[in-house]
């Protein structure tokens, strides 16, 4: 990487790393991006990656969704997944025959830990002939008892799609309750919640509203609904992201992981961040060292038992079609 390159890798995230900590990031930057060249490998990066990753390393960045949807398209061998277990078994489910890695596995999901397959076979027990649709945040042998997958992003659409009264939701209860109050459609939930969305509450949001006139609130849709109702806009990453850009809002707070706050805010100098900052240690423990491993050592290659991977595929692959 010449000095012309790293300085203009510098320009995009100056506003979120201070000049002192940029020289610790720069030879791990060139080795990942001369790795990838000669292994035909790329990036996926979800929005909670530190701006290091998502802006200066990353090909392939966005929520749960995005990812999803654009591996089906990527055409290098290595797919090198800088987020959680879940997220790298998915983009291994889409792409079967290439390489998928996962820098850390220990990045894992308190959703994905909050329920087994054995639970959803429990489920459909109890709950005969209701269909199960399943967020993405779980495993794969999860997503393989389950009829249909959803993100934050399409839930509500997902869950319309089926034409039927009852759904069973997993493993997001706020997730399932924040949809429920959008659509006709009787959601029966889990008990799973998010470790970061769980710790937000409606006294943060009227405390950042006393100390801060006139900020618009952001909440993921995984928070309490009871802050979802207190928030002016809730949506997944992506919506967030995508309202940011389109309102513009002089002065914003999104109740997520803090890292997307750095990440939007690259591209929205004009707009004031105020960062109620929750952060995520499984998102946080991917780093630009263990990516640079994990190309040079093929370190932390993501294996599904066929026996999953044909139903978990089929769920996955029935929401991309929505």
């Amino acid at each position: 990487m010449t000095g012309a390159t790293a300085a203009a890798l510098y320009e995009r995230v100056r506003r979120v790393i201070p000049p002192v900590e940029w020289p610790t990031f720069v030879e791990d930057i060139e080795a990942i991006l001369a790795l990838k060249r000669e292994r035909n490998a790329i990036i996926l990066a979800h929005n909670y990656q530190t701006p290091e990753i998502f802006h200066c390393v990353a090909d392939i960045v966005g929520d749960s969704l995005a990812l999803a949807r654009k591996a089906v398209t990527a055409e290098a061998q290595i797919i090198v997944l800088a987020g959680v277990y879940f997220m790298a078994e998915t983009a291994k489910l889409l792409n079967p025959n290439k390489t998928v890695l996962i820098p850390d596995l220990g990045a894992g999901c308190s959703l994905a830990d909050s329920i087994t397959a054995q639970d959803v076979r429990l489920m459909r027990q109890r709950y005969p002939e209701i269909p199960v649709v399943t967020y993405v945040n779980t495993s794969a042998a999860v997503k393989a008892e389950s009829d249909i997958c959803c993100t934050s992003g399409n839930a509500k659409a997902v869950v319309e799609s089926l034409g039927v009264p009852r759904v069973i939701m997993l493993p997001d209860e706020y997730l399932a309750k924040n949809v429920s109050a959008e659509t006709n459609v009787g959601i029966i939930a889990w008990k799973g919640h998010c470790e970061v969305h769980e710790r937000f509450t409606p006294a943060d949001i009227r405390e950042l509203r006393a100390a801060h006139p006139g900020v618009v609130v952001l909440a993921h849709p995984e928070c309490p609904p009871d802050v979802v109702i207190e928030a002016d806009f809730s949506g997944s990453t992506a919506a967030m992201s995508d309202y940011v850009e389109r309102e513009k809002p002089p002065r914003v707070v999104l109740m997520t992981e803090c890292s997307m706050s750095d990440n939007v805010a690259v591209a929205h100098p004009d707009v004031e961040f105020v960062r109620p900052c929750n952060l995520c240690p499984h998102m946080k423990s991917i780093t630009l060292a263990n990516i640079r491993s994990a190309l040079e050592e093929n370190r932390h290659e993501v294996r599904i038992d066929p026996r999953i991977a044909g139903p978990a595929r089929r769920a996955v692959e029935r929401m991309l079609s929505i």
